[in-house]
């Protein structure tokens, strides 16, 4: 059977793909598929408050950060593209736009993860994803230059922001990433900048594996210690049957 096809991931700042999509990073690469995390800044400004405050500047913030995100990246066995577009704010451009035109139709992503649209609490978040999803319209369309080929119709889904409740966020997917936890737990250490988040999205994890083996009762044979991602759809699913 073929390998499927790349995944993408688009988020603002390192740590984002790490707390939020981790676990589905270090399952595709497991399977060998190829992952692109494209992070659009550094989050020097907005997400490395411990690097500032013991004194680094701008230029050490994002050397660190950099660092830390490709080290989490590697842990998942995934590549890191950085735009450095500046965050806080991140702010659309139109280089930025076509940057990632290119970038989908060279890698050509069978998924793409990114950000939802709502999140009252980080400026950047609600626009990562929709340049992202911006992007990927404008990536299907013959008429729009940029390099490569079109791309198809890849699914978009958004990873789960960090208060879910006041961004709107239903998840509609939950995703089993029992089988590479410690990978993920990896990755999450990495970000030394954001250690303070580790137990938050641990024990999210467990809750949203508690979900998981309650939504799919003894159909996938979930352990009783499953961790899981939640996830919410962009475009309708399409198949040739309903399971």
């Amino acid at each position: 059977m073929p390998t499927k096809g790349p995944l993408l991931v688009v988020t603002a700042h390192p740590g984002d793909f790490v707390w939020r999509a981790g676990g589905a990073i270090a399952l595709a690469t497991k399977s060998g598929r190829r992952a692109v995390i494209a992070c659009l800044s550094f989050g020097e400004r907005g997400e490395s408050a411990s690097l500032w405050r013991r004194g680094a500047g701008l230029d050490e913030v994002k050397a660190v950060r950099r660092e830390e995100g490709e080290k989490a990246a590697g842990a998942l066995g995934a590549e890191a593209v950085f735009f450095d577009a500046g965050d806080y704010p991140l702010t659309e451009t139109p280089e930025l736009v076509q940057s990632l035109i290119d970038l989908y139709r060279t890698l050509q992503p069978s998924v793409v993860l990114t950000h939802p649209p709502k999140d009252p609490y980080n400026v950047d978040h609600p626009v990562a994803g929709e340049i992202a999803r911006k992007a990927r319209i404008l990536a299907q369309a013959a008429g729009v230059p940029g390099e490569g080929e079109v791309i198809g119709a890849p699914p978009v889904f958004c990873f789960e922001p960090h208060q879910p409740e006041v961004c709107d966020f239903r998840p509609d997917v939950l995703l089993d990433v029992t089988p590479v936890w410690e990978q993920k737990l990896a990755a999450m250490r990495s970000l030394g900048a954001q250690g303070h988040l580790v137990e938050y999205y641990t024990d999210l994890g467990r809750r949203r594996g508690v979900q998981a083996k309650r939504n799919s009762g003894p159909n996938l044979g979930l352990p009783v210690d499953a961790y899981a991602e939640a996830y919410q759809r962009v475009y309708p699913q399409v198949t040739t049957e309903l399971d």
